[in-house]
């Protein structure tokens, strides 16, 4: 069995990224936000040049699915015209941007964010590796941490600001107006230090290799991290959540009906301006629905690296995961949908399902070789 080939690079709208069903097109939302009108068009746009469905990543962008060569150009063309395309794909892979979906109006957050993107957009900008990124998590409460980035704008215990290195505690202090420099500075120590051999890789890596971050890093007092979001009300507005974060061109419009949406990295919008549950089908608004237990990539036919189908699989094994517990499900193991350790981790092979335990989906088995049937509680999260 080969090996699943790995990337190395984020799909884009300039530079897209071919799968089982077509072609996979990013769109980076400015600052994470979506007005209704543009929330219209993409709709649309996922109906006409695409399948009709529309991914949520884990960096808190869309992704239209089933687009074709023929049809890649005018879609472009058409996100263009909305704002939604840089000024080449060199400019796009750098404008790997997380905001917290929790800012409020006035806080610098939304503006923290502009300045960001428009300073990455300068052709002097840092071309850093095609997976780093920024995380600007500057709301009430840091939320990001578990999110990837290798460079985080944050608060510390007095409401100002610190630009942090991902993989370590030590930071520097920015103001708002230096806050961007700063992290671009960041940026070019990384790729001066020797972050990205052959064009490739992360700064926590980079620092657990040996890597002495500049003299001026120090340790500073940092807010305590929020818990994990889950979908309800909240002081923004509702927070929904998707299975296996996956829309339709129809429900993304239905949302649009009820305002402006902020996307987050955890494959849930934020609707703003409303704290009453959406009747809108499609989505998941109980914080107790057994599909958020479970997490799945496209797996196959979907997929061309899976060896296995994923998602029909975590719908059948949700209702089986303990309390407390989480469930990935991959196509091979690569673990897009979930890169970091689970609880349990199915993973498809040419012979069935490995089962991975505490790990990534990288990981050595517990189990292979097992038959859908043979996946009990159990089976699945064997205790002692």
């Amino acid at each position: 069995m080969s090996a699943p080939v790995i990337q190395g690079w984020c799909p884009g709208a300039l530079r897209p990224m071919l799968s089982g069903d077509g072609l996979v097109v990013r769109i980076r939302a400015n600052g994470g936000r979506l007005e209704p009108d543009t929330l219209r068009c993409i709709a649309e746009l996922a109906r006409s040049f695409g399948n009709g469905l529309i991914d949520l990543s884990a960096r808190a962008n869309v992704q239209l699915r089933g687009a074709s060569e023929a049809t890649h150009a005018p879609l472009v063309e058409e996100l263009r015209a909305l704002g939604l395309i840089d000024a080449s794909h060199e400019a796009e892979a750098r404008r790997n941007i997380v905001v917290t979906p929790f800012w409020a109006e006035g806080d610098g957050t939304a503006a923290l964010a502009a300045r960001l993107a428009d300073a990455l957009a300068l052709p002097d900008a840092p071309q850093t590796p095609g997976k780093f990124g920024y995380a600007v998590d500057t709301g009430p409460a840091p939320v990001l941490g578990g999110i990837s980035a290798d460079i985080r704008i944050e608060r510390d215990a007095s409401d100002g600001l610190i630009l942090r290195a991902d993989g370590s505690d030590a930071a520097v202090p920015v103001a708002p107006d230096s806050a961007v420099p700063a992290a671009l500075d960041l940026a070019r120590w990384f790729l001066a230090s020797g972050g990205a051999p052959a064009g490739r890789g992360r700064m926590a890596a980079h620092l657990a290799r040996g890597a002495a971050l500049p003299e001026t890093f120090r340790s500073l007092s940092r807010r305590n991290a929020a818990p994990a979001p889950a979908p309800g009300p909240l002081r923004q507005g509702f927070l929904a959540a998707f299975a296996f974060g996956q829309i339709s061109a129809e429900t993304l419009a239905a949302l649009a009906d009820l305002g402006p949406v902020r996307l987050t990295p955890w494959r849930m919008i934020l609707i703003e301006g409303t704290t009453t549950a959406p009747t809108i089908p499609g989505l998941i608004t109980d914080p107790a629905d057994p599909l958020l237990k479970v997490t799945a990539c496209t797996g196959a036919p979907g997929c061309p690296q899976a060896l296995g189908e994923t998602r029909a699989l975590a719908r059948r094994l949700a209702p089986l995961v303990p309390q407390g517990r989480h469930l990935h499900v991959s196509g091979c193991t690569k673990g897009c949908a979930h890169p970091g350790a689970a609880p349990a981790t199915l993973v498809a092979t040419a012979k069935g399902y490995d089962l991975i335990l505490n790990d990534t989906a990288a990981g050595n088995p517990a189990r292979t070789r097992l038959t859908p049937e043979a996946l009990t509680p159990s089976a699945l999260f064997p205790t002692g």
